[in-house]
This record gives C-alpha cells, sequence and structure tokens, in this order.
C-alpha cells in the first residue's frame, strides 16, 4: 500500500507546474547543471524520431506532427445516414444532420491522457486530431512535453475545432471532450470551444454489431469487421496496451527517457484512422439501401438485425425490412426471438395489425426454456389484439388461458416476473369472462 501511495505522489509531483519566474531557467541550471541538457536532448531524440516541430503560439511550445495518409479514403456522409446518428432538430433550427453534411467540416479526435479516472488531476498529453484532406486522412497531434505547454496544445486545438466545428470521437462524449472542456475551463484565459455537432461513433457502433461480437473496442472493430473487405493498410503488430500509456508519460517527465513514447503517437494515429475508418464503414451502412448479404450466414443475419434496431431507434422506415431480412437469412434461435417481437411491435406501430398477429401466433408456437417468456408475451398481445382490434373475445379469452398455461409450465422466469404476468392475465381472464357472460345474456 504505502508503494503504491509514493507512486502516486511521484506522479503528482511530476505534472506539478513549474514556476516561471525571470531567471528561473539559469537558475535550475546552475542548480542541475545536466539534467535540463538531458531533457532537452530527450526531446530532440523524439522529435528525430517522430519527424517532429516546435510550434509556438502566445501561450507557449508544443511538439507538433503531421502525416497524410492514403488510406482511409474520404467519406461523404449522405443525408440519411446522418439523420440516424445525429440528434433530431429543436423547433425550427438547423439539424446537427445538416451541419454534418459537409466533410469537410469534419474532425476527428482521440487523446492519450495520464490517467483514466478524468477529473481536474487528470491530462490529456497528447491529443490527435484528423480531418479528410485531398481525398485522404490529414493526421496532427500535439504533445505537450511537459505540463507547462498545455495551453499551448490546447488553443491550437481551439484553432482547428474553429476551422472544422463538426467534432467525431470514440467514446469521446463520455471520456475525450469532458476532460478537455474541464482543462479548458482550468486555464481561465483559452475560451471552450463548443462543437457544433458531436458524433460518437461507440453508440451506434453497440448497436451494430454487440449482438455478433464479444467486444466493440476499436482494436476489436478494426480486426473483425474494418478488415472483413481486406487487409487495412496499416498493422497493430507493435502495438502497445493502453494501459501502459500514462507511465511512459510520467517516465518521460521523470527524466527515464523519451523514446518510448513514439509508441504512444503511433497508438493515437491508428486509432485515429481506424475511427475515420469507422465513420466511412458506417456512413455508407447508413447510407445505403437495405440490402440481403452475398453469403447466408449467422453474422450476416445479425449484423442486418443491429442495423435494424439502430434504424428502429430513430423511427426509420428501413428498420422493418432490415429486420425481416435479418430472419430470413438465419439469426440464431435467441437473437431471432428478440428480432420477432421487434418485427411485430414495428407492424403494431404501422398499424398493421394483420401482420403483427401472424408474428406474433408464430412466436406464441414455439417451445423451449429458452423462448418460453417470449411465447407468453406473444400470446398476451394476440389476446389484446383480438379483444380490441378484432373484436373477438371468444379468441381473446383462447390465447389469454394459452399465456396462464404456458406461465405456469415455464421454469426459468424470475418469480416476481411471473407474479405479475399472472396477476395481469388473470385480470384479463375475468374481464373477458364478464363480457362474454354479458354477451350470452344479450343475445
Amino acid at each position: 500500500m504505502s508503494e503504491l501511495f509514493n507512486e502516486k505522489l511521484s506522479q503528482l509531483a511530476a505534472l506539478r507546474p513549474a514556476r516561471r519566474t525571470r531567471g528561473s531557467a539559469v537558475e535550475d541550471e546552475r542548480e542541475r547543471p545536466h539534467s535540463r541538457r538531458d531533457i532537452t536532448a530527450e526531446w530532440a531524440v523524439l522529435a528525430d524520431l517522430l519527424g517532429a516541430k516546435v510550434r509556438s503560439n502566445r501561450h507557449g511550445e508544443h511538439l507538433t506532427v503531421r502525416r497524410w495518409h492514403a488510406k482511409p479514403e474520404e467519406c461523404l456522409p449522405l443525408a440519411r445516414a446522418l439523420s440516424v446518428l445525429l440528434p433530431a432538430p429543436l423547433g425550427t433550427g438547423v439539424s446537427a444532420a445538416e451541419l454534418a453534411e459537409d466533410p469537410a467540416k469534419w474532425l476527428f479526435l482521440d487523446t492519450e491522457t495520464t490517467g483514466l479516472a478524468g477529473g481536474t488531476g487528470t491530462y490529456a498529453f497528447l491529443v490527435g486530431i484528423a480531418w479528410w484532406d485531398a481525398g485522404g486522412l490529414q493526421v496532427e497531434q500535439f504533445f505537450m512535453r511537459d505540463h507547462t505547454e498545455e495551453h499551448s496544445v490546447l488553443l491550437e486545438l481551439s484553432e482547428r475545432m474553429a476551422e472544422r466545428p463538426v467534432l467525431v470521437t470514440f467514446n469521446g462524449k463520455s471520456f475525450d471532450w469532458p476532460l478537455l472542456e474541464t482543462r479548458y475551463r482550468m486555464t481561465r484565459s483559452i475560451r471552450t470551444p463548443v462543437p457544433a455537432a458531436h458524433l460518437d461513433l461507440l453508440h451506434p457502433a453497440r448497436q451494430l454489431w454487440r449482438l455478433r461480437l464479444p467486444s466493440v473496442r476499436l482494436t476489436d472493430l478494426e480486426r473483425h469487421v474494418l478488415s472483413e473487405a481486406g487487409p487495412l493498410d496499416w498493422s497493430r503488430r507493435g502495438d502497445l496496451d493502453s494501459a501502459l500509456i500514462p507511465q511512459l508519460y510520467f517516465d518521460h517527465l521523470r527524466g527515464d527517457g523519451s523514446a518510448p513514447l513514439a509508441t504512444v503517437f503511433r497508438h493515437n494515429e491508428m486509432d485515429l484512422r481506424a475511427l475515420a475508418a469507422l465513420a466511412r464503414k458506417i456512413c455508407t451502412l447508413l447510407g445505403s439501401e437495405v440490402q440481403a448479404p452475398s453469403q447466408r450466414s449467422p453474422e450476416r443475419a445479425i449484423d442486418l438485425y443491429g442495423m435494424s434496431r439502430l434504424l428502429g431507434r430513430r423511427r426509420d422506415a428501413r428498420a422493418q425490412p432490415a429486420c425481416a431480412m435479418a430472419l430470413d437469412t438465419g439469426l440464431p434461435a435467441g437473437i431471432a426471438h428478440m428480432a420477432q417481437r421487434e418485427l411485430a411491435q414495428m407492424a403494431k406501430r404501422d398499424r398493421d395489425y394483420a401482420r403483427a398477429a401472424a408474428i406474433w401466433e408464430q412466436m406464441a408456437g414455439a417451445r423451449g426454456a429458452s423462448v418460453a417468456e417470449s411465447a407468453i408475451e406473444a400470446c398476451e398481445q394476440l389476446a389484446i389484439h383480438f379483444e380490441h382490434r378484432a373484436r373477438q373475445p371468444e379468441r381473446a379469452a383462447e390465447w389469454t388461458e394459452t399465456a396462464l398455461r404456458q406461465l405456469r409450465a415455464a421454469t426459468r422466469l424470475e418469480p416476481s416476473r411471473a407474479r405479475r404476468l399472472e396477476a395481469r392475465l388473470g385480470h384479463r381472464q375475468q374481464r373477458l369472462a364478464r363480457k362474454g357472460a354479458r354477451l350470452e345474456l344479450s343475445s
């Protein structure tokens, strides 16, 4: 415990702001005749490794690296894709989707930080950005060699965001951007830039692929989704674990060598390229018509179902055909029942009650402990349909009785859930019995 506490103190000491008073550099040089020259030499080694340049602005200096890549190629975001990915307009204002239609306004962002906890004690020591340029991707990275260069980095980022106000991130809404907003506020001298639109690709990626993949981390999406059409133009071979990145920066601050930081720059650059490739993949997918996959497989079917769920959240008309196509392509049993339920709900929402009832009848006939709750729900929905829509109380009573029998035979339902279902179905059964009695008397 004491070793961990001492390590935390050491990290805090490394990040302590340097005192910038007149003559302090000369005094430091006299007190530590080798340390300042050593760190300057380390900076030079790092700059040579990266092909970096020192950039200056009114807040000081920082290290800058720029590289252009032909791949991934520029993405033209279609309006129908952006309408799914970005919030709907409020009132009569311009929507975020309309602002994002110009790809020249996009700015990809990814940071490397001194920790993952966030808060005022966490710094973004490397800020990586990228944008579409000349058909490819321009990557730029800002690095604060020590704490005194943070303001310079933040000012540089705010200038880039003024040129390209549509921010594109991966988990940036929850981590990168809130952290940077905190750092801007703490400067008390640099106005916090406000993105005109913020597209975070983590959330659509989860909707599209979480049912197929054990994880939707960016590296997993690279391996299982982005590389499906062929090898990527970059390789993660030799990439470092992101959990090691903060320690490498602390080692650099303590003078233990800056050369290992070159791997951090490479890691950040690959993340930016993967982010741009993911944006292209998702925009292409959501901007096109729903099409049957060339190969029938559970993986392709699951991808179609994920697409239908994402489209369904924004009431996109393509959601229903995508869900139906996923079922036709061959979803695994457990997921198929989820898809059938959603397809029936969409048909009901579109007032296609006959189709909804046909799907529920198919679900009600399913057997097996894993689908028992879905079958009970389908029976209940059929009871509702025949009572209120078809006006056939006898059939509604039959489906209610079927639902109660299946409920009593179910073995895997959570007890409180089962009790609520039984109470609701019992109430419906009694009401239908009273309706039936009144019909007999009137006849």
